[in-house]
């Protein structure tokens, strides 16, 4: 995540703590408490296939072991950033398979 600064341009304190966005991460839910969102696509990524997990509550590390996971089963790269695992290819119904597996609730 980025971390923008908020509402300070310059400041003479020395002991100033700037205040961050975004600083604090949601912890992850559980599997059985969380919907993901499981579809296909191939615009905007210069005409390759992957599919999109997307709405997964909880860290980044949670989140990319989870693209991991799909990834190792599947048996393709891919990626996880900005709350969204990328795996390369169409994958949709394997990926739903895994998902359920693991206890998510899967939509799409």
């Amino acid at each position: 995540m980025s971390r923008k600064k908020k509402n300070i341009v310059y400041s003479t304190n020395t002991n100033f703590n700037y205040e961050y966005d975004g600083d604090k991460e949601q912890a992850t839910l559980p599997p059985n408490d969380q919907t993901l969102y499981v579809h296909f696509e191939k615009k905007h990524r210069a005409g390759k296939k992957v599919t999109l997990v997307e709405r997964f509550v909880g860290t980044e590390l949670d989140l990319k072991n989870l693209a991991s996971l799909l990834k190792k089963k599947c048996g393709v790269g891919g990626s996880a950033k900005d709350g969204i695992a990328i795996i390369q290819g169409d994958h949709c119904d394997k990926v739903k398979e895994i998902l359920r597996g693991e206890g998510y609730e899967v939509k799409g």
